[in-house]
């Protein structure tokens, strides 16, 4: 794929699907999307526990996907002057840990004797899902970490790939 200068038209990078960065933001979207889909499909406005879970969910879903979007299209090299390494890891880092808290909240609030069976199922399937969601977050803050760093390269390829 070829490096968007700013005087550019967008370029779709098809590399960055088979990243780990990539590859990872596609499972957060996915996984983020099941986890509000699930609460969504449930009476979640009786319980206000359900909505720290989907308040957490939907925003960085759409957060993840704006970042997605963002690489996929190499929109950030066209900001060059933004250290997208250290926004991308404090954004992950932020994500992990409200996402640990909903996952929290969400599998506290399971009620195993609720009269609506299906709210149990969809609840304690959230819940599941939430946790996962929440270790992809923390295994993006792992690798944006390392990328912040630089680890894993020498200073001629990141010198290269930075703009």
């Amino acid at each position: 794929a070829r490096s968007a200068s700013p005087g550019s038209p967008p370029a779709l990078n098809g590399s960055f699907l088979l990243s780990p960065l990539g590859g990872l933001m596609c499972a957060q979207a996915v996984l983020g999307l099941l986890v509000w889909s699930l609460i969504a499909a449930t009476t979640y406005h009786l319980h206000a526990a359900y909505g720290w879970v989907m308040f957490v969910a939907l925003f960085f879903w759409i957060l993840t996907l704006l970042f997605f979007v963002t690489y996929l299209l190499q929109l950030h090299q066209k900001f060059y002057m933004v250290p997208w390494s250290l926004v991308l890891m404090i954004y992950n880092a932020v994500a992990t840990v409200l996402y640990l808290t909903a996952f929290v909240t969400c599998a506290a609030a399971v009620q195993p004797t609720s009269w609506r069976q299906w709210d149990y199922n969809r609840r304690a399937a959230a819940s599941f899902f939430a946790c996962v969601t929440m270790i992809t977050y923390g295994v993006s803050t792992f690798f944006s970490f390392r990328a912040w760093k630089g680890l894993g390269s020498n200073a001629a390829t990141s010198q290269v790939t930075d703009h």
